[in-house]
């Protein structure tokens, strides 16, 4: 199957894709605690039916369940959580986008956004940088209650989770080379890796992603600290692309 777990574990020694380890606190974000608590119905969805897009979040209520209630800031990350994964479940992607409508394809998605979200509290006060992390825990802990949704077994889910984190991660670094060297080619060649890495030549170009995160990535950076402190931080709307055209 597609996902997996950490089940109650601090995620610290995690392994990449290639043999490395992310140790917790690398780049800034480290995964805390994967329990699986109730999460967004759009994570425990397969393919979608052909001619059938992408349904909304629920609403912001459904989700106070994934977050501690040690979190005196609950409905500040509530708010930007829930705004990130909108941003994540916009038809556009998968219709204009290439990105695949299916699980692996909305953890790609998603990753993508919050790698973003990240990239951008880095330089933020305290608060800001606290709030990237309940964010990237409630990411994981939603992930960890869709794989056992989607019916993994509670022996196996811990490795799955564990190898997801390691994406992630990977993600994370690779997606961030590109992006501070400016280079969008490299960063639409780690997407069209990650996201078809099977496909081999015949994969999408994913230029047209590449160029969207290089703009929300300046977009984001100018947005104000009181944007981030209070959860309300937001991304460009991709546009409609043309069809067979690559850049948006």
């Amino acid at each position: 199957m597609l996902f997996g777990t950490l089940h109650n574990q601090s995620c610290t020694g995690v392994t990449t894709a290639w043999g490395g380890t992310f140790e917790a606190g690398t780049n800034g974000i480290a995964i805390r605690a994967c329990f699986g608590k109730p999460a967004f119905k759009w994570m425990q969805q397969g393919r979608a039916q052909r001619g059938a897009l992408n349904e909304p979040i629920p609403g912001i209520f459904m989700i106070f369940g994934l977050f501690r209630k040690r979190n005196h800031n609950q409905i500040i990350v509530v708010r930007q959580y829930a705004i990130l994964t909108a941003m994540a479940r916009q038809p556009v992607f998968y219709t204009d986008y290439e990105v695949p409508d299916t699980v692996m394809g909305r953890f790609e998605l998603l990753s993508a956004v919050m790698i973003l979200f990240f990239r951008r509290t880095r330089s933020s006060e305290t608060s800001g940088q606290e709030l990237a992390q309940e964010i990237v825990d409630a990411f994981f802990e939603d992930i960890d209650y869709s794989i056992r949704e989607l019916g993994i077994g509670d022996n196996s889910v811990p490795k799955r989770m564990k190898k997801l984190a390691g994406m992630f991660y990977g993600r994370l670094e690779s997606y961030a080379a590109a992006m501070d060297g400016n280079d969008r080619g490299a960063l639409a060649a780690a997407l069209r890796r990650n996201i078809y890495p099977k496909a081999g030549e015949e994969a999408p170009s994913m230029i047209g992603l590449a160029d969207w995160m290089m703009t929300a990535e300046a977009h984001l950076s100018g947005v104000a600290e009181s944007e981030i402190a209070t959860g309300s931080a937001t991304l460009p709307q991709p546009p409609r692309k043309a069809i067979g055209e690559d850049a948006p």
